[in-house]
């Protein structure tokens, strides 16, 4: 049935591909762009429509009953700086070549249609290009205003608005009524491969904090100024960035992600202490007492980093999450035809953001797992067995099945304002 998605995978890997075997292809960029005309071949060599919602996500359509609400499956194509193959783009092809057999089925009497069905590729789900990040989920469900998101801009000054143009798509779509969502990923951790599981059912999210952090200190000459005269925002930057690594040992082993995973300073020069260092901290957790724990434990570094580097710290919170649960029926949705496709199966939470974690906030969602060999992500090395890959396939179809039977539900629908 899916024999040809290991082809077509390798295609659509092509585009963007780097020496070391993996792909670069930020939202909006030519890579991006290149891939999604590659798909859209695809999709419309399939029979689909496709069409551009206003943020320019990309969909392929497929009207099985007039009138019906929309499930909508899908991920992302677009990736991190030189990163690997499967991240979001395993799941959108993977969506595509379940809705195709879907809509097989249904054109073959095989299997009795109460909502039409559209795959997905979100725009800008990595947020390293154009910030924030899962832009295209989170504007279709009005988590983020679309004047806020294509006023968005890269580093070069580029705006989002002028990104999504440059390929000339039609931004035209007045997005359905959406009846459920579903979406496969890889794990990008070592949970399913050392436990020997092939599906990972995800039923909750880690919860967690995000700041943007800005170090003040006083710009200097960094052979004449004596030591004890330095306020290098550099210096407290890099106390900081320890110190946010340090909590991770402080509290319960396993219980604590923290990173730092931007550096911007200026005056960035080579004779010259730095008067401002900007940085990004997360801090994740499953347990959300260890999270409130951490983020006290921070504020208190904060300000000894403070006195101690002579330096004022700037800081905003810019996301904070709980435990955030999955429909239970959908996880059970997804049980079920795991056991009837006698795929091994566990309940698993997901580390990562995905546009589901969007989605599921206003229509019922399901969010599926395969593993990734040695938890490899955001890295050319990334990787998914065939094996794996084609089982993830192959229940994602068993899945959408049900989905578009109705077996969430296909008249209570979210109604998007894009």
């Amino acid at each position: 049935m899916h024999t040809d998605f290991l082809e077509d995978f390798a295609a659509m890997s092509a585009h963007g591909a780097t020496p070391g075997g993996g792909v670069e292809r930020e939202a909006g960029t030519a890579e991006d762009h290149a891939v999604r005309a590659w798909f859209r071949g695809w999709l419309e060599a399939e029979g689909f429509a496709v069409r551009h919602d206003a943020i320019s996500n990309q969909y392929g359509i497929v009207e099985l009953v007039p009138g019906a609400p929309y499930v909508l499956v899908g991920s992302h194509l677009d990736s991190q700086p030189l990163a690997g193959r499967f991240d979001g783009a395993y799941g959108v092809l993977a969506a595509a070549h379940a809705a195709r057999e879907v809509v097989r089925r249904v054109r073959a009497g095989e299997l009795a249609a109460a909502c039409n069905l559209a795959v997905v590729n979100w725009f800008n789900e990595e947020g390293s290009r154009f910030t924030p990040s899962m832009m295209g989920s989170s504007v279709l469900t009005g988590a983020l205003p679309l004047e806020a998101a294509l006023a968005a801009t890269d580093r070069a000054g580029a705006t989002v608005a002028q990104a999504i143009a440059a390929p000339g798509d039609a931004l035209d779509l007045a997005v359905p009524p959406v009846a459920a969502y579903a979406e496969i990923h890889i794990e990008q951790g070592r949970g399913l491969e050392e436990s020997g599981t092939t599906i990972g059912l995800v039923d909750r999210t880690w919860a967690a904090s995000k700041r943007r952090i800005v170090v003040h200190g006083e710009q200097s000459h960094t052979g004449s100024t004596i030591m004890a005269d330095r306020r290098d925002a550099l210096y407290g930057a890099a106390l900081l960035i320890v110190a946010a690594r340090e909590l991770t040992e402080e509290l319960p082993a396993g219980m604590l992600h923290s990173s730092v995973s931007e550096l911007e300073l200026a005056p960035n020069s080579p004779v010259t202490v730095a008067r401002r260092v900007e940085i990004n901290l997360d801090l994740r957790s499953p347990d959300e007492g260890v999270l409130e724990r951490a983020d006290a434990l921070l504020q208190e570094r904060i300000a000894q980093i403070e006195e101690r580097a002579r330096v004022r710290v700037e800081q905003r919170l810019t996301h904070r999450w709980g435990l955030l649960s999955y429909q239970p029926e959908g996880v059970e949705l997804a049980r079920s035809a795991a056991e009837g496709l006698g795929l091994s199966h566990a309940r698993t939470m997901t580390v990562a953001g995905h546009d589901s974690t969007n989605m599921k906030d206003v229509a019922p969602t399901v969010m599926l797992f395969v593993p990734s060999i040695e938890g490899i992500s955001h890295n050319e090395g990334e990787a998914t067995s065939d094996e794996d890959a084609l089982a993830g396939v192959a229940l994602l179809t068993e899945v959408t099945a049900r989905l578009v039977a109705g077996e969430l539900g296909a008249e209570a629908a979210f109604v998007p304002g894009l």
